[in-house]
């Protein structure tokens, strides 16, 4: 058997967790550059918010409901996903985190729908965080089962088991393909195409027809909603073929001084990420990339690559080649909305043999002892320690003062749980 646990209106519940007077009220959470709105808490979703519609849209009707705004703190949400996902772990024989609020669960031959129950209010108790438990034969059926607890909260109590309902086939009749999983808007079309509406449809239409019409993908979903396991869990995730670090900019940039810090901070988020899972970069790319929504404004959005030399998770060795490629790209009078780097081609850091002429390699590891301290002292994405070249908040006058090129965050809560500034008061 498998399970689907899902976290409920996940960014919504961690910003509830530490206050609870959002607690009833609608909450929404928004996107990098406070954009769009990226998560909803079910009382936005009944006055009618759509996901992922531009804020600027929502003004009224934030007012009028007064809806609590967030920016996305994805430090917050990392750390919490970290926290349900430890106890799930602890539960089960094998485990696969499908996503930060998602994971599939191997289930042991004596797990019933009790020990499911249990097991979401000890979620709920340890984390403060609502989550919804799907039982299936498969991870289709799992997913299934999962949308019909989370849809029909109030019967199931947040957790339904499809392989004990005494009517599977009503449930399959109530659900269109485009509401399974694996199945987007043009899969759905082309069913729609064949006849097929419904899951129960798509459960009983004929293999062969399936199979010339939607390929393997088409046959591994009709497989799988039969009941026949053919999407195997993935415990271990696939190995990494690149890392990309890229955001846009809070507002436009001009100068190349400005272009290289924001850069540099993309260079170090980068290579602490492929350190952190033991490889090497053998190639950087490097792009920029003006608004192409201000039609009005001149357009240039280049790109550049190279090999590296050697294989290197060296930040400092990045850092300049990087520099490097964004002079030769960069030209002056445009208003840049973003840049970034793709480290690509990477290899494993214990299979790489160095060439007869490379140099070797000191004895002391600068970078990893950095990263250790960011992590003891706060965590990665907001490291305590940085170099020079990835600037400061503060100017020449010893003022804070925001940089252009940081994203918009202007609603943003605390890190309460990885940085010892921020962590919550208790007031008696």
């Amino acid at each position: 058997m498998i399970a689907l646990v899902d976290c409920n209106n996940f960014f919504c519940s961690c910003e509830r967790v530490f206050n609870p007077v959002l607690q009833g009220k609608p909450v929404v959470v928004l996107s990098n550059n406070d954009g769009c709105i990226i998560s909803r808490s079910e009382e936005a979703k009944a006055i009618g918010i759509p996901m992922g519609a531009p804020l600027h849209e929502q003004q009224e009707v934030i007012r009028k409901h007064g809806v609590q705004v967030f920016s996305s703190n994805y430090t917050l949400y990392g750390d919490m996903s970290a926290r349900v996902m430890s106890i799930l772990r602890d539960e089960v024989p094998a485990m696969e985190v499908y996503s930060i609020d998602e994971a599939f669960l191997q289930l042991p031959n004596n797990f019933s729908e009790e020990n499911a129950r249990a097991l979401r209010a000890k979620i709920l108790q340890w984390t403060g965080i609502p989550v919804c438990i799907g039982i299936g034969s498969t991870k289709l059926l799992a997913k299934l089962a999962n949308r019909h607890a989370k849809k029909n909260k109030a019967l199931t109590g947040g957790v339904f088991d499809l392989t004990h309902f005494w009517d599977p086939d009503g449930i399959m009749a109530e659900t269109p393909t485009d509401g399974l999983w694996g199945v987007g808007k043009n899969l759905a079309l082309r069913l729609k195409g064949m006849g097929i509406k419904t899951a129960l449809d798509f459960q009983h239409a004929d293999p062969a027809a399936i199979r010339k019409s939607m390929g393997v993908v088409g046959e591994r979903l009709f497989r799988e909603l039969n009941g026949i396991p053919c999407l195997a869990l993935e415990e271990m995730p696939p190995d990494r073929k690149g890392v990309m670090a890229s955001r846009s900019f809070g507002s436009a940039v001009e100068s190349l001084e400005e272009l290289e810090e924001a850069l540099a901070n993309h260079v170090a988020r980068a290579s602490e990420k492929i350190r952190r899972f033991g490889l090497f970069a053998t190639r950087m790319e490097v792009f920029l990339q003006t608004n192409r929504f201000k039609k009005e404004e001149p357009q240039y959005s280049p790109g550049i690559g190279i090999t590296l030399d050697h294989p290197t998770h060296s930040t400092s060795e990045l850092m300049t080649v990087a520099r490097a490629l964004l002079k030769r790209i960069y030209r002056p009078g445009y208003l840049y909305k973003k840049t970034g780097i793709q480290l690509v081609n990477l290899v494993d850091e214990d299979a790489y043999q160095p060439g007869l002429f490379d140099a070797p390699k000191s004895r002391i590891d600068v970078d990893k002892i950095v990263d250790e301290l960011n992590r003891r002292l706060g965590d990665p994405k907001n490291p305590v320690i940085t170099r020079a070249s990835q600037g400061t908040e503060r100017s020449a006058s010893g003022v804070s003062e925001r940089k252009a090129w940081k994203m918009k965050s202007e609603r943003h809560s605390p890190h309460y749980t990885t940085d010892w500034n921020e962590l919550p008061v208790a007031k008696g």
